[in-house]
């Protein structure tokens, strides 16, 4: 029998073809539940998760311990797209000639002989705080490669796209509170998508910068006209066909949807979980303290994300491709993460919450270690920073050294692979775990990555 371009489903309706599950899904008739596209693709995918059910433990053997939750229990990842530069931040190289130091000066820090850039005045007063990675190095100078790099912790492949390190804990420990594991803001950087890894475990996307003044997350509110009391009869009425339907099909992907479209549901009820999106929450010091910036807005709800149950949440800030003018690029963008940055570092550890939240300023890659004919610097992977402070890390410690002009690794070089197995430990994760991957094989969350254990607490 031919189907009618539309029809109702109302309960007590006679309906001229009995449609099956796939035919319910297909015409949309969620879409009057109230989840956007974001959030409802995000928690129906988990259906695709599954591990087929002729595969057992022993089928993936390995030395690797099973996840449990270590020292971090959150993670905090601030990504500066486009490659900041080490001389301009973290390791300034204010007794090499001037082609080499830049332009600008540098600032005193907490940690005795150790210096930021002039800038970061803030962050060099809870320095004390932190680690400092200066010998990071890797081999990646294209931007999209660099990237991947330091989302996933492993070297790009022509073969494979690999999870980004959110879509791993969001594997291995799931959500907590009613609220998705791994959160983005405002969107998902590149490279830290899913990969081989199902769309089920990918950030949910805030969608617009917590800085702005119009700032809302989409899909947590209820549709115009739709009240709480509509709500709740809508998903009884959905409870009712998922009853039929699964009656019918007894295809094991309808529990994955069952149970998501659950958390969607507990997510969009439970004021908790909405309440940890709302900025307005905050009292007006706090967001002073922060900022009212791009870079305030975004570290500020970072914070209440993972005092809510989070457990990583990932955001970006300001542009740091800068091959020009890098004198007044900086001028422009490093005082509000400066702010930011050390207001987020001081409230973590005030609120009791630095020692289990790892907190993580990250780039592709750093700069060229002299400066241009354009007054800047280019591309340079051969050394660059990382800061990592709380969640088991050593407090105020320089982790390694670069060389005097900044060009390469002087002393305790670390590569991504031991940048990236250290975050796993940290987290409770063994780094030489394997996950089901394309065609059911083990694929590695890390490549022969040694723990940086002279940096930890």
């Amino acid at each position: 029998m031919k189907k009618p371009a539309s029809y109702q489903f109302c309960g007590g309706t006679d309906h001229p073809f009995n449609p099956n599950r796939r035919d319910f899904l297909s015409v949309g008739a969620l879409g009057g539940l109230g989840l956007g596209m974001t959030l409802g693709e995000l928690l129906t995918n988990e259906a695709h998760a599954e591990l087929p059910k002729n595969m057992g433990a022993s089928d993936w053997k390995d030395v690797a311990k099973p996840s449990k939750p270590g020292k971090a229990k959150n993670i905090i990842q601030i990504h500066l797209p486009g490659g900041s530069a080490h001389q301009e931040t973290f390791d300034p190289k204010y007794l090499a000639p001037q082609e080499y130091r830049g332009p600008l000066g540098t600032v005193d820090t907490t940690i005795p002989g150790e210096k930021f850039s002039q800038y970061f005045p803030q962050m060099a007063k809870v320095a004390n705080k932190m680690t400092v990675v200066r010998s990071l190095t890797h081999s990646e100078a294209a931007h999209a490669r660099g990237t991947h790099n330091m989302m996933t912790g492993i070297r790009p492949s022509p073969a494979v796209v690999f999870p980004g390190m959110g879509c791993v804990v969001s594997h291995e420990f799931g959500p907590r509170n009613n609220l998705p594991p791994y959160v983005a803001i405002p969107s998902q950087t590149g490279n830290g998508g899913t990969g081989w890894m199902s769309s089920a475990y990918g950030p949910f996307s805030l969608g617009s910068d917590p800085g702005s003044s119009s700032f809302n997350v989409r899909d947590l509110a209820l549709p115009k006209g739709i009240d709480a009391s509509r709500f709740e009869k809508r998903r009884s009425m959905r409870s009712i066909v998922d009853a039929h339907f699964s009656g019918l099909e007894k295809a094991d992907a309808l529990s994955g949807v069952d149970a998501f479209y659950g958390r969607a549901y507990a997510m969009i009820s439970a004021p908790k979980a909405r309440d940890a999106f709302d900025l307005n929450k905050e009292p007006a010091k706090v967001r002073d303290r922060y900022g009212r910036t791009s870079a305030g807005g975004r570290f500020l709800m970072a914070r209440r994300l993972v005092e809510a149950g989070v457990r990583m949440v990932t955001t970006t800030y300001g542009g740091w491709d800068m091959h020009g003018s890098i004198a007044s690029s900086m001028k422009r963008q490093a005082p509000s993460l400066d702010q930011a940055f050390a207001a987020l570092i001081s409230d973590l550890d005030e609120r009791g919450m630095l020692d289990e939240t790892l907190v993580m300023i990250t780039s592709e890659f750093s700069r060229t270690p002299k400066i241009n004919t354009s007054a800047g610097r280019d591309h340079w992977p051969k050394v660059m920073s990382v800061v990592m402070a709380g969640g088991g890390m050593k407090r105020g410690y320089i982790h390694g050294t670069s060389d005097p002009t900044g060009s390469e690794p002087d002393e305790n070089p670390v590569s991504v692979p031991d940048w990236a197995a250290t975050v796993w430990t940290l987290m409770g994760i063994d780094p030489r775990r394997r996950l089901v991957g394309p065609g059911n094989r083990p694929m590695p969350i890390n490549y022969s990555g040694v723990v940086i254990k002279d940096a930890l607490a």
